[in-house]
């Protein structure tokens, strides 16, 4: 990453006021942007570590490295998660950072702003009790744009990361982890992320998230798969 471009790291002074671990919530616009936040957070001697598909865990070589270094298996079919909880909670103690996007893949917002979240994060928190810190990053997508299929290295790009205040989730955790709960949750850590966001720009966010659904569009993966076309600049990179 430091050979391929540039960076600034703004706000890393409130990893270190933390103390413990917590869960990192990042913006999701590029699928280069893990390693730019994981960059940042293992530069400032947190480390990483991310939500992966339980299939990763199979195969030896990379089953041994993917636990070794204490990635988190997510089973879809719901059968692992008291597994998943239980590595989550030791990362915590360790004083590591769980990296969980509340989007759950890349921003569908045509201009890459934060789109409707996912209540993943937020139930992860309450049940946990680890704090949720937002952070975002911007200029990782003019290297490796949403969808793209190589890297834009010329002229070198900089990525900006900014690290956001803990959200405050405390009159959430004593209450029944229902529905109501959990969207509220999500609706602040959203929020939190999307501001910060705008305050990076320097730029106004829409006045209401983007919803996939209302869209009629992918709620995983890529959503080039369902034919939608995405906006392209003149060099071939995807326009933000």
């Amino acid at each position: 990453m430091n050979l391929l471009m540039d960076r600034e790291w703004r706000g890393t002074e409130k990893l270190a006021a933390l103390g413990g671990g917590f869960i990192a919530c990042p913006n999701h616009c590029t699928e280069i942007d893990p390693l730019t936040v994981g960059h940042m957070l293992y530069n400032n001697g947190r480390s990483p570590h991310f939500l992966a598909k339980a299939g990763l865990f199979k195969p030896p070589v990379l089953g041994q490295i993917m636990r070794g270094t204490k990635q988190i298996p997510v089973d879809r079919g719901g059968t692992g998660a008291g597994s998943s909880l239980e590595v989550a909670r030791e990362v915590i103690d360790e004083g590591g950072a769980i990296i969980v996007y509340p989007e759950g893949t890349l921003t569908r917002d045509p201009n890459l702003w934060p789109m409707k979240g996912h209540t993943g994060a937020a139930r992860l928190a309450l049940k946990t009790g680890a704090p949720v810190v937002p952070i975002v990053h911007w200029g990782d997508h003019e290297l490796f744009p949403r969808y793209a299929k190589r890297l834009y290295v010329f002229p070198r790009k900089k990525a900006v990361v900014l690290v956001g205040d803990p959200v405050d989730l405390d009159d959430l955790r004593g209450r029944p982890m229902d529905k109501t709960t959990l969207v509220e949750a999500t609706e602040r850590i959203m929020a939190a992320i999307t501001g910060l966001l705008a305050e990076l720009r320097g730029e106004e966010p829409p006045a209401e998230r983007w919803d996939p659904a209302a869209n009629d569009q992918s709620l995983h993966g890529r959503d080039v798969a369902r034919g939608a076309r995405v906006p392209t600049t003149d060099d071939g990179g995807t326009a933000a």
